[in-house]
Parts: C-alpha cells; sequence; structure tokens
C-alpha cells in the first residue's frame, strides 16, 4: 500500500505525483462483539480514494460496504488501523473535531434522505450551514436557492419533504450535503428506495459534481449503476478487491484479488508525461485505469514513433519484468488527456505470476503479442 506521505511528498522518479490520496484506509480492521463471539465486519482493508474519483462499492447485504462508509465517515471507529481524509488522521480526533472535519470535508446522503419533516427543502439545506457558520446568515438562503437549483428543484424551495417524491427528497439530501462545499460525497445506498427511472436522475447528479470536481463514495447494491462509476471496488466478507484487476486477469481467485489489491498504488500523469523510460530499470507492473498511454520506440533515423497504444484496462511492465531487463521502449500519457494507472512493485508481481500460472501464462501471451507487433511497426 501507499506509504503515509502526502501526495506533495510522495513524488515520483520523474517529478509527477501519485494520485491526491484524498481518502487512504491503512489496515482497517473493525470488528463487532456478539454472543456468538466476534463478528469480523472489516479484515486487514487497505484503501486509497484519489481527488476527483467516482468510486462505487459493490457487495452481498452484511458483505461491510455500510460499515466501510461508516469508517470514513467517522460514525464508526475500526479496532484497528487508521483512516486519513486528505492527510488528517481521523481515529483518533474527538467527538467535537470529528465533528468539525465532517462538516467541512465531507457531505453524506443516506439511503432514507433523513431531511428534517417539520424544515422545508431550503431550510433542510440551510442546517448544516448553521452548524459550520461558514457562510453569513445573508449568504446562507441564496446557497440554499443555488445547491436546490443545481439538482433542478430550486422551484420546490418552500416544500416541506412530505409533499415530494422519493426521488425529489434523495435530491435536497444530495444538495444538503453539498452546503459547505466539502471536497468528499459519500453516500449510503443513495438510490436504495428509487426505482431505476429515478435511480438515473440521481446518478445523473453524481456524475455533474464529479465533472465539477467532487470526489464520490457510492455504495450500491445495483451492479448496473455501479458499472458505470469510473472504478468499482468488489467487498466480500470484509475484504475488497477492484473490480478492474478481476476483469485483466479472470484467472485469479478472490484471495488473490484481494492481495493484489491491497498492494497496489495509484498513479495520474499529467498529458504528454513520460510514464516508464526506455533503458530505465524496471521496477513495476502497470494497469491503465484512465486514460491512453503510447509505446514509443526509436526510428532508424534517429527519431522515434508511436508504435502502440494502450488502452484503459490494459497493461505494460510485464515484458521487462518477466524477463528481469531494463525498460524497452518509452511509455507516455497521450497528449490530450491525461492517465490514471495503478501499480504493483516487482516483488508483488513476482510474486503474483508465480503463485498463478494461468495468469502467467495470460501476461506472457499480451506480452509476446506486443512485441511482436512492436517488432513489425519497426521494420
Amino acid at each position: 500500500m501507499p506509504s503515509r506521505q502526502s501526495t506533495k511528498e510522495a513524488k515520483n522518479r520523474d517529478g509527477t505525483c501519485p494520485a491526491e490520496r484524498l481518502i487512504q484506509l491503512d489496515n482497517i480492521v473493525k470488528a463487532y462483539k456478539t454472543e456468538a463471539g466476534d463478528f469480523i465486519a472489516l479484515r486487514d482493508v487497505n484503501l486509497t480514494i484519489g481527488d476527483g474519483e467516482f468510486i462505487a462499492v459493490i457487495g452481498k447485504s452484511g458483505s461491510g460496504k455500510s460499515t466501510l462508509i461508516n469508517m470514513i465517515a467517522g460514525i464508526d471507529r475500526p479496532t484497528a488501523g487508521e483512516v486519513y481524509i486528505a492527510g488528517t488522521p481521523i481515529c483518533g480526533l474527538n467527538e467535537s473535531k470529528m465533528a468539525r472535519l465532517r462538516g467541512h470535508s465531507l457531505g453524506i446522503v443516506f439511503q432514507f434522505f433523513q431531511l428534517l419533516p417539520l424544515l422545508t427543502a431550503a431550510e433542510n439545506i440551510m442546517l448544516p450551514m448553521d452548524f459550520c457558520n461558514i457562510y453569513t446568515a445573508g449568504e446562507r438562503k441564496k446557497r440554499s436557492l443555488d445547491l436546490l437549483d443545481k439538482v433542478g428543484l430550486v422551484e420546490h424551495a418552500d416544500k416541506l419533504p412530505s409533499t415530494l417524491s422519493g426521488g425529489e427528497q434523495q435530491r435536497v439530501a444530495i444538495a444538503r450535503a453539498l452546503a459547505n462545499d466539502p471536497p468528499i460525497i459519500l453516500a449510503d445506498e443513495p438510490t436504495g428506495n428509487l426505482d431505476s427511472k429515478t435511480s438515473e436522475v440521481v446518478f445523473h447528479v453524481f456524475e455533474q459534481l464529479v465533472d465539477s470536481g467532487k470526489t464520490i463514495l457510492m455504495v450500491t447494491h445495483d451492479n448496473d449503476l455501479a458499472k458505470k462509476a469510473k472504478r468499482t471496488i468488489h467487498i466480500a466478507d470484509g475484504e475488497i478487491f477492484e473490480e478492474y484487476l478481476a476483469k485483466a486477469f479472470p484467472s485469479l481467485t478472490q484471495q488473490q484479488l484481494i492481495w493484489a489489491t491491497s498492494r497496489m498504488e495509484f498513479h495520474r500523469y499529467p498529458a504528454g508525461s513520460i510514464i516508464i523510460r526506455k533503458d530505465d530499470p524496471a521496477e513495476k507492473f502497470y494497469l491503465v485505469i484512465e486514460g491512453r498511454a503510447e509505446v514509443v520506440l526509436a526510428s532508424k533515423d534517429g527519431g522515434d514513433f508511436v508504435a502502440a497504444h494502450i488502452e484503459s484496462g490494459q497493461h505494460f511492465g510485464e515484458i521487462e519484468l518477466l524477463r528481469g531487463r531494463n525498460n524497452i521502449a518509452t511509455i507516455r500519457a497521450t497528449i490530450d488527456q491525461p492517465i490514471e494507472v495503478s501499480t504493483l512493485d516487482s516483488d508483488s508481481f513476482n510474486k503474483l505470476v508465480t503463485e498463478s500460472e494461468a495468469t502467467r501464462e495470460e501476461i506472457r501471451s499480451v506480452a509476446e503479442q506486443r512485441l511482436k507487433e512492436n517488432a513489425e511497426n519497426n521494420r
């Protein structure tokens, strides 16, 4: 897992930064005491969420989804481990400090809306502003109307929640979560009580928020909805694994996926920047999460050319690690957009392919095909 350094401190060798670690969970364990003994809701969970990500968490009932979101929100405390919000360790904060951090940094959307029935839609949104005292009294009403307009409900500002539909109440709840302009939105089954059409409307609001720079972690039981998020995390029996890893290597067992997920780091590279350079030592295995990479080779006339592209869901760096050699090509982000990748260090990669022969063959096949394409393009 990533170190506990802030993003500004943790530079790559080429000077780029890992994706900003807005949320980080280190070795989180949560055990509840029951008459039958301890029930382990979360088992040694490691998770990094970067700035501006839209992540869906899916899993069966009782898998630990809500416990996970409660750890991040500071609603519940872990039995072991630490949670960091924007670099701040929160598990040792007293209730007063936690409430202050929650009010400024986190917006929470619940399944059952939890709007106060005797307050209007606008008043429900103003309430968090009253508690945090970020905005003046005069600014609060205007901001509540602006937020209602953002979710398409400004005409319902003076209505009580009971007069609104379920979908409208949920959109008011989203506007309330945005009251103090927090960078993070946590949503626990936000569409659980809505029909599919209304769920799409709510999901579209989330997409717009991510486009505006918010980070969203959404717990959901709806697999179809989860697939539309930019990243999906599976949780089973209190342990997590990344969906893109499962798609890239379908032969990995659930335990191998959980193990590999716990050792992955996330990095964001600006458009056009170099990720690995030819002839440098091979140190990591790369899996493209979002964006596109170029394989750059030297041409016979002394220049260079783009021999191939690596798309989202594909990987690189495996050829060198399998052969124990330096990088055989330069890989860079395309000039038109940044790229997000996850990485495994060489020791973790080698352990994974040693323990899963089928995965090793999958990777070897891709590597051989890429070498063949590079050779043909270099003629």
